[in-house]
């Protein structure tokens, strides 16, 4: 078996059952993310705009546990939050051929409908017919 980055893997139906179980979570997800940006919170700097917060505390707001909350269960999973902001989240694939891939959905998506190859990232997506 050749080398793969991820340990965890999905077949197509355990990537449905999995997605379906935390959509409630990435809505969760996506809401935090708004309020962080209202707070002016960057989310990726960890510090407020500015690098003061609110009555000039210097501490984490609540928001921002949660949302790390929300992203350690998705990883305890083995799913693969892309996109904080556009809810882009994969699923680790192994293909018939040995090919590592990625299951991939989009906020808005009904189902998991595409995939793509590691190197080719979101704008290599193909129907999930075609694995």
């Amino acid at each position: 078996m050749p080398p793969y980055l991820h340990k965890r893997h999905f077949t197509v139906d355990e990537a449905r059952a999995v997605l379906k179980s935390i959509k409630p979570k990435i809505e969760e997800m996506l809401q935090l993310r708004a309020r962080l940006t209202e707070l002016n919170y960057d989310i990726y700097k960890h510090a407020y705009f500015g690098g003061r917060g609110p009555n000039g505390s210097r501490y984490h707001p609540d928001e921002l546990e949660s949302l790390v909350k929300i992203l350690r269960e998705f990883e305890l999973k083995g799913v693969l939050v892309k996109s904080i902001e556009e809810g882009l989240i994969d699923f680790p694939y192994i293909r018939e051929s040995g090919e590592e891939v990625y299951l991939c959905w989009k906020i808005g998506e009904e189902d998991i409908d595409y995939w793509h190859s590691i190197a080719d990232g979101f704008q290599g997506r193909k129907p999930i017919g075609h694995l």
